[in-house]
């Protein structure tokens, strides 16, 4: 995965997803037991949670992961810009959200510690949003896996495109 470093006139931000998820670490004050007993990095904590609890080789859990994070930080970064990922990326997405003390440090550390809500709707959509996200993310400087938003193109998660602190 490529790397991209945007400067900025307040600051130089990385697009890196595997640092910006490594940089939430000392962010996490629940259950820090749980998350660090490993001694694992917060990147190799999802990778190895992934590939536990989904059928695929650790390429794909790291790309589906990087995704995942850039599409987090993309909603984060751009809160009235409507965003939605494809099945695939989503794994990712519930990931994240599903760890719930690195879900709260990335709140905390991206979203000024604003809980990011995830209420997504019963009915997927099919209107092309998925392939529009992963051009926006690119457009933002992210090194997107064009494969993985293609994959799923028009049949995007359905998320809420109506309350900035949700996804």
């Amino acid at each position: 995965m490529s790397t991209a470093v945007i400067a900025t006139t307040e600051q130089t931000r990385t697009r890196d997803p595997q640092a910006i998820l490594n940089a939430v670490a000392p962010h996490i004050t629940e259950l820090t037991v749980n998350v660090f007993d490993s001694g694992m990095s917060l990147w190799d904590r999802e990778v190895t949670l992934l590939l536990r609890d989904h059928t695929m080789v650790r390429d794909m859990a790291e790309r589906i992961l990087g995704n995942a994070v850039m599409y987090v930080m993309g909603s984060i970064e751009n809160p009235d810009v409507h965003l939605g990922v494809g099945r695939l990326v989503d794994i990712g997405v519930h990931q994240l959200i599903l760890d719930t003390p690195v879900w709260w440090g990335i709140c905390r550390l991206y979203n000024g510690g604003r809980f990011k809500h995830h209420a997504p709707f019963i009915e997927r959509r099919s209107d092309g949003l998925c392939l529009r996200t992963g051009d926006f993310l690119l457009s933002e400087g992210w090194p997107v896996d064009e494969e993985l938003w293609a994959i799923d193109g028009a049949k995007c998660s359905p998320c809420d495109d109506k309350v900035p602190d949700s996804h």
